[in-house]
């Protein structure tokens, strides 16, 4: 965070107890005079109310420690198979609740961060969608995300969407936790290979995040309001499957190739959605590393929660 002095900024991460969100809390504990991290048992993002009256009380905190807020939105329904029979909730969590972050955060002219999601593109794409690129989102989870976004750029100026991808980390479920579970379980592991991505770690993710959060607390921002942040790269889950297979000492050849249509799911998934750095490098933040390198360091720093040891 090199465009503010250190201690600077103040933080607020609502979906602070989930993955991303406690990776952001952990990360900007070192970095920030102030961080709040609440999860939904504190701030209800659905209680237009009770997020109105959170910021506030953010923003007066900052103001009274003469710190420099910056809003990192981390709350979301994430259950994409969940949201297609629960459309109501999602809704509620992804539109209303991001619009009222949104709206709290222009009446006290704290810039916020919204997080977003490859889902809001159709997956059709052979080349890296850029933010500018036409939206056709296939699941309720991407259809509730895009109106997120939607809402958040219209309540509020100094609003930036950042869409990610393929999130794994020590916290919360994910699809590095499931493998090495699998590993454990049985003597082949099947996994589609025609769905392409970007495994994204969320330590790099968050540092990533905090990154732009200074630039914001600095005022420098973004021309682009709407920017994608991934590890780079790009692999298939059956090629990922492999690469978390070879960190744990298994043999990847236990784990086998299979189509999306031989694993059918409730929510229809993108076959393609790497997603472009331009905006972001452009914007003047680094971009994130090969993903393959990170899922190494990933291991490294976070081996026992990744593993279920911890």
């Amino acid at each position: 965070m090199s465009s503010v002095e250190r201690g600077e900024i103040a933080l607020l991460v609502p979906g602070g107890r989930g993955q991303l969100g406690r990776e952001l809390h952990r990360r900007a504990k070192g970095i920030a005079g102030l961080v709040h991290a609440p999860g939904s048992a504190e701030l209800d993002i659905r209680d237009a109310q009770d997020v109105s009256d959170e910021v506030d009380a953010f923003a007066e905190a900052a103001r009274d420690n003469n710190l420099r807020p910056v809003v990192l939105n981390a709350a979301a329904h994430t259950a994409v198979d969940a949201a297609e029979s629960e459309p109501e909730l999602a809704a509620a969590i992804n539109v209303d609740g991001a619009a009222a972050l949104a709206r709290a955060c222009a009446r006290r002219r704290v810039p916020l961060v919204h997080l977003s999601t490859d889902y809001v593109f159709d997956g059709t794409a052979d080349a890296p969608y850029e933010p500018t690129d036409a939206t056709e989102p296939r699941a309720v989870y991407g259809r509730t995300k895009l109106a997120g976004e939607q809402a958040v750029l219209a309540a509020a100026e100094r609003a930036w969407v950042v869409r990610t991808a393929w999130v794994y980390g020590a916290g919360g479920a994910n699809f590095v936790k499931t493998m090495v579970r699998l590993a454990g379980e049985r003597d082949t592991v099947t996994v589609v290979d025609d769905q392409i991505g970007a495994p994204t770690w969320t330590g790099d993710l968050a540092d990533g995040l905090l990154e732009l959060a200074g630039l914001l607390a600095a005022r420098r921002d973004p021309a682009e309001r709407v920017l994608h942040c991934t590890n780079g790269g790009r692999a298939s889950w059956f090629e990922f499957a492999r690469a978390v297979f070879a960190e744990i000492g298994a043999d990847p050849e236990r784990v086998l190739p299979c189509t999306t249509a031989d694993f059918p799911r409730p929510a229809p998934r993108p076959g393609y959605s790497v997603l472009s750095p331009r905006a972001w490098a452009e914007a003047g933040l680094s971009p994130l590393r090969d993903w393959r390198s990170a899922l190494a360091d990933a291991f490294l720093q976070d081996g026992p929660a990744l593993r279920g040891e911890a």
